[in-house]
């Protein structure tokens, strides 16, 4: 692990995911996700410093309602959340810029409980930005950011006093089913007693308004999947980007998600130098991005329950759009 202590000195950066570990994952995770079927590329790769900008450009588009309607709850309800939970420390998994978060933190603030923040994030530009505003904006905050992947490292997050874990924006939809369980299994493990977990998710609704938040009219959603591509490119010396794929975003009913991607315009191969690996694909052959799960109440309690943990409030907001839970560790007594 690697420290890096930014002015003031209350802020600092531990660097869990560097770049040489960072890039051996992503290639060997590349390399057997191209060679499966379907063909998939990691979600990772869409993240980079410009993927990160234009997400959050994302975030402000009238179709993206899963921003609006999470911040509606997290402003009407995050006193309540924070008397709930007394919380220390505020982790907040996949932070990038920390937008929302500043709702929990001044209800925290203002329950006189807040000591410590905890962002994580891959993107270490975009993580370091957004600690040194926090400290800015929040003087007597310690500021404890780490760059790192969630699905590895959270048994390594800072410890000690009641700790409340934030996954807002629905990110948790972008896992895999099993990787899902994976997940909800190690973040059960990863609490203590006192300590809570927050979730925000997408709820299942009219599929042509979640196929709208994925294929806006502005471009923007391409722009952001198609920087994938290009990010593969610079790293691998790969020719996506000058290869013919038309982004096609699709509902699926049977799985309940948004599966994100291109579709081939033509039989064609896809050169990738530095994986030593040829990809041909046929005419019309999808190439999945990501998947954008969305969620039923009963549902996800199972799978909750199933990782030992149970919710002990749930919030939407006035359109049962989205939905904001708070869950913590079967049988403890954290309240």
């Amino acid at each position: 692990m690697t420290e890096r202590p930014l002015p003031p000195s209350r802020v600092r950066v531990d660097v869990l995911l560097d770049d040489a570990s960072r890039r051996a994952a992503l290639y060997e995770a590349t390399l057997r996700s191209l060679t499966d079927t379907p063909k998939e590329i990691s979600p990772i790769w869409l993240y980079d410093e410009r993927g990160s900008r234009l997400f959050d450009e994302i975030t402000h588009l009238p179709e993206y309602y899963l921003t609006r309607a999470e911040r509606a709850i997290l402003a009407e309800r995050a006193s309540e959340i924070a008397s709930q939970t007394r919380a220390e420390t505020l982790v907040e998994l996949g932070s990038g810029t920390s937008e929302k978060t500043r709702l929990l933190l001044d209800a925290l603030a203002a329950e006189g409980t807040l000591g410590r923040f905890v962002p994580l994030d891959v993107s270490e530009e975009v993580l370091v930005a957004s600690a040194q505003e926090i400290a800015d904006e929040y003087p007597g905050l310690e500021v404890h950011a780490v760059v790192a992947d969630f699905e590895r490292h959270l048994g390594m997050l800072p410890a000690g006093g009641r700790r409340l874990l934030a996954f807002l924006g629905s990110t948790i939809g972008g896992l895999e089913v099993d990787a899902r369980e994976r997940f909800l299994r190690t973040v059960a493990s990863s609490l203590g007693s006192r300590d809570a977990l927050l979730l925000g998710l997408d709820l299942v609704k009219d599929p042509a308004r979640v196929e709208a938040a994925y294929s806006d009219g502005s471009g923007a959603s391409e722009r952001f999947q198609r920087n994938a591509l290009a990010h593969l490119d610079r790293e691998l010396g790969s020719d996506f980007s000058g290869s013919r794929f038309d982004y096609r975003p699709s509902w699926d009913p049977e799985r309940e998600w948004m599966d994100i991607g291109f579709r081939s315009l033509e039989a064609q191969v896809v050169h990738i130098p530095r994986l030593g690996i040829e990809v041909a694909f046929a005419d019309g052959e999808h190439l999945r991005t990501s998947v954008s799960s969305k969620f039923r109440r009963e549902r996800f309690e199972a799978d909750l329950a199933a990782a030992d943990l149970q919710i002990t409030r749930w919030w939407t907001d006035a359109s049962g759009d989205f939905a904001v839970c708070l869950a913590v560790p079967s049988g403890s007594v954290n309240r």
